[in-house]
Parts: structure tokens; sequence; C-alpha cells
């Protein structure tokens, strides 16, 4: 856990904020392209902690490397929504990066399609 962050969860009852407060009853990110699989990357190794919400400056310290919006939201235990409206904040003040990984689809091959077809109205 990160500093300033041990006051606002108890051991029993989990956070004592809710969710919307972290991002100022926001549910939508401004940028809509982020998804689970987004990977987010510090875009400067300073980090300003007087500038920045503690929630932000989180995210930025675990981002030194590449991480996805899934895997910040299981290191922050917050909901994915949270971590992509926040993660948005960030991309608008130019302190992170984000990139959907290039899904490599291949056509099937219609080939092996028409045999499966085949292959199944022989049953």
């Amino acid at each position: 856990m990160t500093a300033g962050r041990e006051n606002w969860v108890d051991d029993e009852a989990g956070p004592l904020v809710r969710p919307y407060a972290m991002t100022r009853g926001r549910t939508k990110p401004a940028n809509r392209d982020l998804d689970m699989i987004t990977l987010v990357v510090a875009a400067k190794d300073e980090i300003d902690p007087v500038a920045l919400d503690a929630d932000y400056v989180t995210i930025l310290e675990l981002c030194h490397r590449p991480l996805s919006v899934a895997e910040i939201s299981a290191h922050m235990d917050v909901p994915i929504v949270v971590v992509k409206v926040l993660v948005s904040d960030l991309m608008e003040r130019g302190e992170v990066i984000a990139r959907t990984p290039a899904r490599n689809v291949k056509a099937p091959d219609l080939n092996l399609l028409q045999a499966v077809l085949d292959g199944v109205r022989r049953l």
C-alpha cells in the first residue's frame, strides 16, 4: 500500500472512500478507447506528488513499466472503471501514454471451415 492510502483503508471494513469519490463522481473516462488490456506507461521519470492526488501518484509509480488497466486495477484494489477515469485524466495531463496492444487476427482458412462444416453435416 502506498503512503497516504493507509488512512483510507480499514483492514476489516475495506476502503473507507467510495470509488466514485476517487473520480469525483465521474463514471466514464474522457478517453473512450481505454479497455482492460490497454497498456499504460508513465511518460516521465519524475513524479510531482504535490501537484497530483495520491491515486494519480500511485498509478504513475506502478507504471514505470507498462501495465494493463486490469493490472493497475488489481494492484490498487479498485474497480476497472475507476482506473479508466484516472488514467484518462493522466493522459490529458501528458503524464502517461496508453496503447491498446495490436490484435493480430488472421482470417480463418476457408478450406478448414468448409471441412468442419462438412463434418458437422455428416453427423
